[in-house]
């Protein structure tokens, strides 16, 4: 018994020394935690470096941008070919993937070998093998008769400008094929498949092996966002914001970026990590001086490290009482495989003993020992540098996200991370430590990144069936310079047939939104000042849509509460009525209502004249009294607003929660008023421009949705395709359209989805806002009960875009129209003038003015328009047309 203890004692004090005589010598590649958050920022850094568009050419890490821009969403369905390119052997994969509600693939596959002259030798040569491989595997497989979409797995540095497409930078790992680089791989591969005949392939992605991990992982697990690889050579790529990535157009959604890790340090950045033996390999390597992180973590050097460092311990005299034998001296002669093997838990000693055997030595028991520890720091510090990178490309997704904890999932491949016993688990164990706020689930690919590859592929087609889709809907949004024109010159025609109507709808007045202003303005005259104060009162919907006397008597009551706010009760004051709704007027002081517009419904009060309506309920009320000089319309109002500060002010544009316009007009144009000098203010009322089926043509299955759905159907169509009370409306219908054909939010209608005007245009203003970034976006949709995911958000911010640049052009053409007939009309070459601008469209939304400015100059080239915003707008114009009316009065009496 006391043998057996006395056995177990040296033998732990054997181990105990052999250990530390280890550790002594390599004590550079133990890295402590410090040192592994230390190697972590530098990758950050790298990483920025990379992104940029100016830091990137002199980056070692090159962050290529991969065109991958979805994950897998559970929809994609088909037969794909995938092949994959990298490793010792050349493998073509058929992949069907099936919906029916559950993810289901099946794989075929065939492997062929990669001979050494393949690989080292001609380009041309290379291309012809594979695809003379892939022409055997269709014939085997019966497949020469179908038509299929293929993703090429090609595990090597490309720079990439679309998915399909990919030039390649380096060859790495033992390839050295001449006359690739600097080539459009696809092509070259397209090139030889042609030689083929009966080759009918497609070639639709060029895929990253790591990034066919992530797709491979993500399939399975939706969050799954970062693929690495710790093979033969070892690399990752992870999902990156649009925003970040310089060297792509578009800040739009997220894009899978391919790391190229390997070259860490290529710069220098780890020269105080690496050892001797590092820089010993690496000189006795392919590529000297490149891909040097590489070199210290992937399968194909740590079994060079680890002979590297056995004889120099040996020549030493640390180990085999210092005899060396030839075996040890030849490179390549210890392997990962043998590393693995020397590393499993209970039989690793033996396996030692027997690899060393092989290598022609005579190890003892402490040899072996030290010689299965010397592998524990090799393949301990490959894990150690694998988890600082990994750690800094999670902590760099968490900040992405503005998250306190991130919840994501690794897709793992590679054969040092399946087949050596502890590697898995050191890896794990240190990317948890240094990145405690990040909760990560490692996922190992089970059919590897040829599995991947199908994966983009078929991603790539439901994404181009489905934007396809999604485009055919946007198309019939997007007028053409004739469109315009035609619009343009069917305005006009209308405009001029109005002059000549026997219903005058002239001069015309600010009641015309949910909320209702009363205004006292003190105009000076010499001075052009003007000092106001006013005070906003709600209209509640069941007064908006009661009886006319309740309206009326409602607006004289916030007069009341207004008068005796400012201290004026019974005070006679001349009073201007902005009353934005289409009227017909004869004189300035009346206006009869020819119908209400933007969801006013008050019986009564068509047909009827305003200015009497309002003077009956004040009346009524028996408190004050009131001279009212002029009733003008909310655009009339914008006009003079403008025109008080800018003569040449002579057209009033409001494009707000309705849609109108109003400009001078010469007086011998106008049949129903007598006299033909001077001008005179219409008011188009443009908001009923195709009522009588004009712009039918330009009319979409939506605008007829929304129109049916109105207040007042068949009634103010031009209004409904350019004013804020609808455009929100419109999107909600294609949003409803898109979800039916399944390219939205999964498929699923929410209720809120189907409730009428929940879009309200302020959302149209803040989604297509340049400062709101995607995840911006998506809380928008939040807050309307939408769950979107990333890409749903991209498209619902091309459908507002698409909406509101529309609602911009058909303004701008209208607005044409009249500048043209002002510019023709003064017989004048070139037409200087000025557009009074008002309403929260216009103001608030971030690209409608620069649209319909812009649209304004393409089509009256002419002209010189000036755009002038009018501060308090309306009612403030209304004021001054009373006090040009008042003027005009008393001249009048004192004549």
């Amino acid at each position: 018994m006391f043998a057996v203890h006395l056995l177990a004692f040296y033998f732990t004090k054997l181990k105990e020394d052999q250990i530390k005589k280890v550790d002594r010598f390599l004590y550079h590649m133990r890295l402590s935690d410090e040192t592994l958050l230390d190697i972590m920022a530098r990758f950050q850094v790298e990483m920025e470096k990379g992104l940029g568009k100016d830091t990137n050419p002199t980056a070692s890490v090159k962050m290529l941008p991969t065109f991958v821009r979805a994950i897998p969403d559970g929809s994609e369905n088909g037969e794909f070919l995938s092949l994959d390119l990298g490793g010792s052997k050349f493998r073509v994969l058929k992949v069907q993937v099936s919906e029916e509600g559950k993810r289901n693939v099946q794989m075929e596959s065939q492997f062929y070998p990669m001979p050494n002259e393949i690989i080292r030798g001609n380009g041309s040569e290379l291309f012809d093998y594979v695809a003379d491989c892939l022409a055997d595997f269709m014939k085997t497989k019966d497949l020469q008769h179908k038509k299929l979409p293929l993703g090429f797995t090609f595990s090597f540095p490309c720079k990439q400008t679309k998915l399909e497409e990919g030039v390649l930078l380096s060859w790495t790992k033992k390839f050295k094929a001449r006359g690739v680089q600097d080539t459009d791989v696809v092509s070259r591969l397209t090139r030889a498949m042609k030689k083929h005949k009966d080759l009918d392939v497609d070639i639709l992605a060029l895929v990253n092996d790591t990034v066919g991990t992530m797709m491979t992982c993500a399939y399975d697990d939706p969050y799954c966002e970062v693929g690495v690889i710790i093979g033969t050579g070892t690399n990752a790529c992870y999902m990156e914001d649009m925003s970040n990535i310089d060297l792509v157009e578009g800040d739009e959604g997220r894009m899978c970026i391919n790391t190229e890790w390997g070259a860490f340090g290529d710069d220098g950045a780890l020269e105080d990590i690496r050892t001797e033996f590092d820089r010993e390999l690496d000189l006795g390597s392919l590529n000297p001086g490149k891909q040097l992180f590489e070199k210290m973590i992937s399968g194909l050097y740590l079994g060079e490290l680890v002979r590297l460092i056995l004889l120099k311990m040996a020549k030493a005299g640390l180990l085999f009482g210092g005899v060396k034998s030839s075996a040890l001296h030849t490179k390549g002669k210890i392997e990962t495989q043998h590393v693995a093997a020397m590393e499993k838990y209970k039989e690793g000693l033996g396996n030692t003993r027997e690899i060393l055997v092989d290598l022609g030595l005579e190890p003892s028991e402490a040899d072996c020992i030290a010689v299965q520890h010397v592998c524990t720091i090799v393949s301990f510090r490959s894990a150690n540098l694998c988890a600082a990178a990994l750690a800094a490309i999670l902590t760099r997704l968490r900040e992405n996200k503005k998250l306190a904890r991130l919840r994501t999932t690794v897709g793992m491949d590679g054969t040092l991370y399946k087949i050596h016993p502890q590697y898995p688990k050191r890896l794990h164990k240190v990317v948890r430590r240094l990145v405690p706020n990040c909760d990560v689930r490692f996922l190992l690919s089970e059919s590897g990144s040829t599995k991947g590859a199908a994966m983009v592929t078929a991603v790539a087609s439901r994404v181009q069936a489905q934007r396809k889709q999604i485009d055919e809907v946007l198309a019939l949004f997007q007028l053409t310079r004739e469109q315009l024109v035609g619009v343009q010159h069917k305005m006009r025609t209308e405009l001029e047939y109005g002059l000549k109507r026997k219903k005058g709808k002239f001069l015309a007045l600010d009641l015309g939104g949910t909320n209702f202003r009363v205004l006292l303005v003190k105009i000076r005259s010499g001075r052009r000042s003007v000092r106001m104060y006013n005070k906003i009162f709600a209209i509640p919907l069941e007064i908006m849509q009661g009886t006319g006397e309740e309206l009326f008597d409602h607006i004289v009551q916030c007069i009341a509460d207004f008068l005796d706010y400012m201290g004026l009760k019974g005070a006679r004051l001349p009073l201007g009525f902005t009353f934005s709704f289409p009227c017909r007027q004869m004189s300035i002081d009346k206006g009869t209502l020819i119908g209400w517009t933007k969801g006013f419904k008050a019986t009564d009060c068509e047909g009827e004249d305003v200015v009497d309506m309002l003077r009956e309920a004040i009346k009524r009320r028996n408190e004050f009294d009131l001279d009212i000089v002029a009733v003008v319309n909310d655009t009339v109002g914008t006009m003079m607003t403008c025109g008080y500060e800018d003569p040449n002010c002579e057209i009033g544009l409001i494009a707000g929660t309705g849609s109108n316009m109003c400009y001078m007009e010469e007086l011998r144009n106008i049949e129903l008023v007598d006299g033909d000098e001077g001008k005179m203010c219409i008011n188009t009322e443009w908001g009923g421009f195709g009522d009588n089926g004009c712009i039918d043509d330009i009319r979409t299955q939506y605008d007829k949705e929304v129109d049916e759905g109105s207040l007042n159907p068949g009634k103010q169509r031009y209004e409904k395709m350019t004013s804020g009370m609808y455009l929100g409306e419109i999107v909600r219908q294609i949003l409803i359209d898109l979800t039916k054909q399944g390219l939205l939010f999964r498929g699923q209608i929410s209720e809120r989805l189907r409730t009428r005007g929940i879009f309200e245009t302020k959302f149209l203003s803040q989604i297509e806002s340049d400062r709101l970034a995607l995840l911006q976006v998506r809380r928008i949709l939040q807050q309307l009960g939408l769950d979107s995911t990333c890409e749903d958000s991209i498209v619902v911010k091309e459908v507002c875009g698409a909406v509101s640049r529309r609602a911009a052009q058909l303004c701008g053409a209208g607005l044409a129209a009249i500048v043209e007939k002002r510019r023709e009309d003064q017989g004048l070459e070139h037409l200087k003038i000025t557009v009074g601008v008002d309403g929260t469209l216009y103001k608030l939304h971030p690209h409608f003015s620069r649209v319909l400015q812009e649209t304004v100059k393409a089509l009256a080239p002419q002209s010189d328009v000036a755009f002038m915003l009018s501060e308090d707008g309306s009612g403030k114009g209304a004021a001054l047309i009373t006090a040009v009316a008042k003027r005009t009065q008393q001249s009048w009496k004192e004549n």
